[in-house]
């Protein structure tokens, strides 16, 4: 009576591949790759666009921002020019968690208000180190977004105004 489970072995594996088939076609979606340019404002003043909630341990001269937390509410605009089309914000936190080389765990909001994505959401979290390409996943999002997964590459270009703009350029590589 060993015989019965063997039939049932050709039909477990037709079930098996109609629901691994299913599965590969609903989570199919769409690819994207945006190009856009972070601005942050970060002399303060009216028109700041992040606020340190903490001071780094040992002070703002120990070479690390080591216990650091801002929050930033920066611009992301088509161009590294200052007035160029504002596409959306950049929205989230930035912790210093590096005791030796001042790098920043970010987690942020990227909030698209214009353009085709508008009304959408990236969710970027990951670690940044300004004067390098940095690399960060994108963990989720909502909209044209939602079930994002992904990547961005940025890095610092040059700013007009060094001591107040930071400006980072932006490749996002988003599966959806």
């Amino acid at each position: 009576m060993a015989a019965p489970h063997r039939a049932r072995a050709p039909l477990l594996l037709l079930l098996s591949l109609l629901f691994f088939s299913v599965a590969a076609a609903e989570t199919g979606g769409a690819t994207s790759h945006l190009h856009f340019y972070f601005h942050e404002l970060f002399s303060g003043g009216p028109n700041g666009t992040t606020a340190q909630l903490t001071q780094p341990r040992g002070g703002t001269n120990n070479g690390s921002y080591f216990g650091a937390v801002g929050v930033v509410d920066d611009m992301l605009r088509e161009g590294a020019d200052p007035s160029s089309r504002l596409l959306g914000r950049a929205q989230g936190l930035a912790v210093g968690a590096s005791l030796s080389d001042g790098a920043l765990l970010t987690m942020l909001n990227f909030v698209f208000t214009d353009g085709p994505y508008n009304g959408s959401t990236l969710e970027v979290f990951g670690r940044a180190l300004l004067g390098t390409v940095m690399e960060r996943p994108i963990i989720g999002g909502t909209g044209a977004f939602r079930m994002a997964r992904g990547y961005t590459l940025s890095k610092m270009v040059k700013s007009p105004d060094p001591n107040n703009l930071l400006i980072l350029e932006y490749d996002a590589y988003i599966w959806h």
